[in-house]
């Protein structure tokens, strides 16, 4: 079902904004539990900036061919942006299907348990959406005290963070070890998250930046570890996203007006993309001389 949610086939881009507004229509449904997938939603919408370099070797009809784009990998180091595109690619198929089994039935928790104890895999993402569970069920307590619901959302929130974690472990992180030192080098001094906020003030209030975090509270581990951070070792960028990135996307999902504008652009350049399809129908003249040809 999930899969049949993106269009087959399509090119590098399309896929990356329908993986985008498919994250952001899922918190939408539960916008009080889903905070990984906006924050997924907003990460991979700027994954597309990454994936430029593909642009090179576009066809009439929009679509990439990556095999070529690979053969330019000295020059534009398109061997890394393939291996960003497929990461993106796989933290999709990873983890989305779980948010959708969990919301399309009455209780989501129990068919979760059913799908995944068995899995191995699956212990942390389990583990975070039962966390997610307990909290959505006191939020749905109209008895329940203050107390409780911040505590509750607390909870989810905690759940959340065991999904990213899982993502940048299990899925980021093997990945990431295949770039290299070159593109690490880049992808580190880039690394920023702005949230898609319109306006300077609000643009700088959510901004935050792997480079200037190591340069400030990064000094003490990279002292201890003697090592400069970079984007591509796990522990150093899971401090930043622990300590910079989360806190900042907190404050932004608070406000529901602005995480809800930025999550409504990220869907609106998806129904553009789809307005223009990357691969058009063959004529039967095409299609006769790709029979002759073959």
């Amino acid at each position: 079902m999930a899969d049949g949610l993106l269009s087959d086939p399509c090119c590098a881009f399309h896929r990356n904004v329908e993986i985008s507004s498919r994250y952001a229509s899922i918190y939408q449904l539960q916008p009080a539990c889903f905070k990984w997938a906006a924050m997924a939603a907003i990460a991979s919408h700027h994954v597309r900036l990454a994936l430029f370099p593909l642009r090179l070797d576009i066809d009439r009809t929009g679509y990439v061919n990556i095999p070529h784009s690979l053969s330019r990998r000295k020059l534009l180091l398109t061997e890394d942006v393939n291996t960003i595109r497929a990461t993106n690619n796989a933290i999709f198929n990873d983890i989305f299907w779980v948010h959708l089994a969990y919301v399309t039935t009455e209780d989501g928790i129990e068919r979760l348990r059913a799908l995944l104890r068995a899995e191995r895999h699956y212990a942390p993402i389990l583990a975070g959406f039962e966390a997610i569970d307990r909290g959505r069920r006191v939020l749905a307590d109209e008895m329940a005290s203050g107390q409780a619901r911040q505590a509750a959302g607390d909870l989810i929130w905690a759940g959340n963070v065991e999904l990213l974690e899982h993502e940048q472990r299990a899925l980021v992180q093997p990945c990431f070890d295949r770039l290299s030192c070159t593109f690490a080098r880049l992808v580190s001094i880039g690394a920023a998250t702005s949230f898609e906020v319109r306006g300077m003030r609000r643009e700088m209030a959510y901004f935050t930046s792997f480079s200037l975090y190591s340069l400030t509270r990064g000094i003490p581990p990279a002292l201890r570890t003697q090592a400069w951070p970079r984007i591509t070792r796990f522990d150093d960028r899971w401090r930043w996203l622990v300590a910079s990135v989360v806190p900042r996307f907190r404050r932004f999902d608070a406000d529901t007006c602005l995480v809800s504008a930025s999550l409504r652009h990220i869907c609106d350049e998806a129904r553009d993309f789809a307005s223009a399809p990357c691969v058009l129908p063959r004529s039967p003249a095409d299609r006769s001389r790709r029979w002759l040809v073959g």
